[in-house]
């Protein structure tokens, strides 16, 4: 399950150590640490990392075909969770050290900055593949964060990225390896720590209105 570790006035979220798809529970427990890291005094970044292979692989496919009767209220917390994120009012970067696929990335677009391993693991939208079509807010987002040619190739094509490819097409904003990988997201992080506050949010929720208005739709439909 999620863990939240702090370095100074850097937070650090970690995702878990599995493939940290996105159960319910697996959900409340984001939104809970999150309640916390928004709950603390003072100067104040997020860094969103895992342990092991997988950043995240989106969606609990398994719990959502076993509940296709919550469907529509499943899909919409996810993206009430990107919403959230989306608008933090302090600075967030995502450290993708491994696997970070589907709704896993788009986790990864809600953050401020990116940085990926460099070496190993992949970026990849397999909607396509996997014939389940993005919802509205979820395309809203993607193309929010990424450029028109970059969005195209990643959705309709399902392309797999490497962190060297990622950097590339603008998907992340920076590489480092295994080792250095956190680390270099906390300090990226750590400087921007004053800013936090409610003008930040404000202006990413302006900023992001149109993508925003999508994601809070209610009972998202999800084929």
């Amino acid at each position: 399950m999620p863990t939240l570790g702090r370095d100074a006035d850097v937070f650090v979220l970690d995702l878990g150590d599995t493939e940290n798809r996105f159960h319910p529970d697996w959900l409340v427990a984001v939104n809970g640490l999150l309640d916390e890291v928004e709950g603390a005094d003072g100067p104040k970044a997020l860094v969103t990392t895992a342990t092991g292979k997988f950043f995240s692989n989106g969606l609990d496919l398994d719990w959502l075909f076993a509940h296709g009767d919550q469907a529509g209220s499943y899909v919409e917390s996810v993206q009430t969770l990107f919403a959230r994120v989306l608008t933090l009012p302090f600075v967030t970067v995502a450290a993708l050290q491994g696997h970070t696929y589907a709704a896993g990335a788009m986790l990864s677009l809600t953050h401020d900055f990116r940085i990926m391993r460099a070496d190993r693991g992949f970026w990849c939208l397999p909607e396509a593949e996997i014939n389940i079509p993005f919802t509205t807010g979820m395309s809203a987002l993607i193309q929010s964060r990424l450029t028109a040619r970059t969005a195209h190739e990643a959705m309709v094509t399902a392309h797999r990225y490497g962190g060297v490819d990622a950097h590339a097409a603008g998907i992340v904003d920076a590489t480092a390896d295994e080792a250095g990988l956190r680390q270099a997201a906390i300090e990226l992080a750590r400087p921007h720590a004053a800013k936090a506050g409610r003008t930040v949010g404000t202006i990413k929720e302006r900023m992001y209105a149109t993508a925003l208005e999508a994601l809070r739709e209610k009972d998202v439909p999800l084929g």
